[in-house]
């Protein structure tokens, strides 16, 4: 059970580190080393303490692995993370560069994991803090992004190259987008979306960015394509107001007890998992 505990923190922590940008693995690499080897000291003997002496020398034999085992880990990933950035620069500088101006053809030897590679790095590019999920998430969310502001977005990726995108995907999107309180959301496509999908998104805040748009976005960079602004908002509704603890959306409240009773003020949604809160004004 120990070994299998163990596999699972040193995966996560490869996982993690695959994540992060390479160059923090490698400043904490070597501190984590230091730190580590600072607690492989061998225990004195102490006959009349004989628990404190069993722990330490069980801090000692651990930390006179772990000392070399983590920190390895860490570079590892560290390695995966600076290979995945190398592999993003190429994806989207192949597109970028790429004489067709048929997304068929421009994105044909792209596969669909590639794909999500190459909208996060689109993504990048435009100013947000990407994070990759895999789809595995409700609704096969495959990035989520933050903005600048901290507002977070989130991100599908359809790479079909014969059929269109239907009405069900951008509904799926936009039910997860309103049950994480996002600020809006982008479905990017290889190909097309369909009639139903795009009158869907009218009005509310998803952006639909088909494979002509895309390339078109790439080619002639981030500044200039219509795309580079985050998603529209909902029609006629101003932008929703942030926990300044957990980021989440807020409501407004009343008081019913204290000195402040009967006043009103925005209270997180979260509550009472979070207590976050802003004056009302």
């Amino acid at each position: 059970m120990a070994g299998r505990n163990q596999s699972t923190f040193l995966n996560d922590l490869y996982f993690i580190f695959s994540k992060l940008p390479w160059w923090l693995g490698a400043i904490l690499a070597p501190v984590s080393y230091w730190y580590i080897d600072s607690l492989a000291v061998m225990p004195t003997l102490a006959p009349k303490q004989p628990v404190t002496h069993l722990v330490d020398n069980m801090i000692y034999q651990i930390a006179s692995i772990a000392r070399y085992v983590i920190p390895a880990v860490i570079i590892l990933g560290s390695l995966k993370s600076a290979l995945s950035m190398l592999r993003r620069l190429s994806l989207i500088n192949g597109v970028r560069h790429s004489p067709d101006e048929d997304p068929n053809k421009a994105l044909a030897n792209v596969t669909w994991s590639e794909f999500e590679m190459l909208v996060g790095q689109y993504f990048k590019e435009l100013g947000y803090r990407v994070v990759e999920t895999g789809g595995r998430s409700d609704g096969g969310v495959d990035l989520r992004l933050r903005a600048e502001n901290a507002e977070l977005f989130l991100v599908q990726c359809k790479h079909w190259k014969r059929s269109k995108v239907p009405v069900n995907v951008v509904r799926e999107i936009y039910g997860v987008m309103k049950a994480e309180y996002a600020s809006g959301a982008f479905v990017v496509a290889s190909g097309k979306f369909t009639a139903d999908a795009a009158n869907f998104a009218k009005g509310k805040a998803i952006k639909l960015i088909n494979g002509r748009l895309l390339l078109k976005s790439i080619k002639t960079g981030p500044t200039t394509a219509n795309t580079a602004s985050p998603a529209s908002r909902e029609s006629n509704q101003p932008p929703p107001l942030l926990c300044p603890t957990c980021n989440s959306q807020m409501v407004l409240r009343t008081a019913k007890r204290g000195v402040n009773a009967g006043n009103s003020f925005f209270g997180c949604s979260r509550y009472p998992a979070c207590r976050g809160t802003r004056p009302a004004v």
